[in-house]
């Protein structure tokens, strides 16, 4: 089988970001990945489960209220959890994203009450939550975009 375009990235040298990892095509149609890379692989620890579930909730419930809704096509975690994806509409690049990004982290940096579909009704594992990790990992996450521009593979 031929290795996915993620595989071939090398993981050894991946620091903390937000890339784009894929283009796909359907007709006119382009979808773009974009890898929000949280922590460096291989070199720091995975972020902890319940913050990563948090992120994803409150980094999903912005996206699709923000301005550009209507270009996001998901946002979730990363299997190793180092990160997450954000698929929107567009043949987009990272600095067109990247306020976008910006505004997402400062909603969750800033975000206090009940996480949005943290509820047994609304989500399979509601109780695995943690405001306050997911918090640390997204201050460190936006200061890291802000101090290093890490836009691109290298």
């Amino acid at each position: 089988m031929e290795r996915i375009e993620s595989f071939k990235i090398n993981h050894l040298t991946l620091k903390s970001g937000l890339y784009v990892s894929r283009r796909d095509f359907k007709g006119d149609v382009c979808v773009t990945t974009f890898d929000m890379r949280l922590s460096e692989p291989n070199s720091e620890p995975a972020v902890d489960v319940a913050a990563l579930h948090t992120i994803e909730h409150l980094g999903a419930t912005y996206l699709r209220n923000s301005e550009r809704k209507n270009d996001i096509v998901y946002f979730g975690p990363m299997g190793c959890r180092t990160g997450c994806y954000l698929l929107m509409f567009g043949n987009l690049d990272s600095n067109d994203v990247l306020p976008l990004a910006l505004s997402m982290c400062d909603f969750i940096i800033n975000y206090e009450g009940e996480i949005p579909g943290a509820s047994p009704e609304q989500c399979g594992n509601y109780s695995e939550q943690n405001l306050a990790m997911a918090k640390y990992y997204i201050e460190r996450y936006k200061s890291r975009l802000l101090e290093n521009k890490c836009l691109k593979y290298e």
